[in-house]
């Protein structure tokens, strides 16, 4: 449980059921959880003093969105989205909370993360440096950071409370779950991760990696938390994109870049992210909504006429 400044000012009267880095959970009956998106935003596993604003409901819509796009051929958790649904002992905190939540079925979450990867970028660009193999497999010389993948690839995560999720081979995640519930999650990540980023590609962007999480309800295994959200995934503008360097993103690659630039020692406390990252990465979260879903999320409202 990471304890964090909460940016959506004042506790709800629920009963907490965790607060993440980003989200704050609370439980509705036996089977349903409040998700709340909060503007913090994490970094090199520290929350940062200040956070993005609109950026919980850049996470909240675009979640919404793919849970939407997918539940065809994937079940999820999500319930509604909608202001109305909320429970009577909310009816004071409908502005806050607008745009910014999900009630969900509540599932027993399996743990560990379910990483796809089309191209090699992130952890995946150093293991391969290091190893010349990505998850664990050997992959073929001379790959160039950001290079397109040949097939996209599994690569599952230990899902750690805190600290760093560890990178782990098919095979361990097979010792540890069972082949046919691991089998299971891996053709259910790469069918996610094709469909999506076969979308992503009509609308202009590439989607390099992203990382799913699922649970169980039931006998059912289905998808939960947050999903293709620039918080989970990398996307890259696909009209600048070039092998060999890191490609313009839609995600918080921005604010790293700078806390790295800024001499942070991230073990410290996180300094304060200035003003003027602050609006570019709102920015940028907003224009990955637009390509994304088409439309703005905040459109502008029309002028009166004289």
């Amino acid at each position: 449980m990471i304890a964090g400044p909460p940016l959506t000012d004042t506790e709800l009267p629920l009963k907490l059921f965790m607060r993440g880095k980003v989200r704050d959970t609370y439980e509705l009956g036996s089977d349903r959880l409040l998700m709340v998106a909060t503007d913090r935003i994490s970094a090199f596993d520290h929350v940062l003093p200040n956070g993005i604003p609109d950026r919980g409901k850049v996470l909240t819509q675009l979640s919404i969105f793919w849970f939407s796009q997918t539940d065809t051929f994937q079940p999820n958790h999500l319930v509604s989205g909608m202001v109305p649904d909320l429970p009577p002992a909310l009816k004071n905190y409908r502005e806050e909370l607008a745009g910014r939540f999900m009630i969900v079925r509540k599932a027993k979450r399996i743990d560990f993360e379910c990483v796809v990867r089309g191209y090699l970028a992130g952890s995946a660009w150093k293991e391969y440096q290091e190893t010349q193999t990505l998850a664990g497999e050997k992959m073929p010389p001379g790959l160039r950071q950001s290079e397109k993948l040949a097939y996209p690839t599994f690569s599952p995560a230990t899902k750690a409370e805190s600290g760093h999720d560890e990178n782990i081979t098919f095979d361990q995640m097979k010792k540890e779950l069972g082949d046919e519930l691991a089998t299971k999650l891996r053709d259910a990540s790469l069918e996610l991760y094709k469909y999506a980023s076969e979308f992503s590609a009509r609308r202009g962007l590439i989607l390099a990696d992203t990382k799913f999480e699922f649970g169980v309800v039931g006998e059912d295994v289905i998808l939960i938390d947050e999903v293709l959200t620039p918080d989970s995934s990398r996307y890259w503008d696909g009209a600048t994109y070039r092998v060999g360097v890191t490609p313009e993103a839609y995600d918080k690659q921005f604010v790293r870049d700078w806390l790295t630039r800024s001499g942070w020692d991230k073990e410290s406390d996180p300094p304060r992210l200035p003003d003027d990252v602050v609006t570019q990465t709102r920015l940028r979260y907003l224009a990955a909504y637009q390509r994304l879903v088409g439309k703005q999320l905040f459109p502008p409202k029309p002028r009166n006429e004289p």
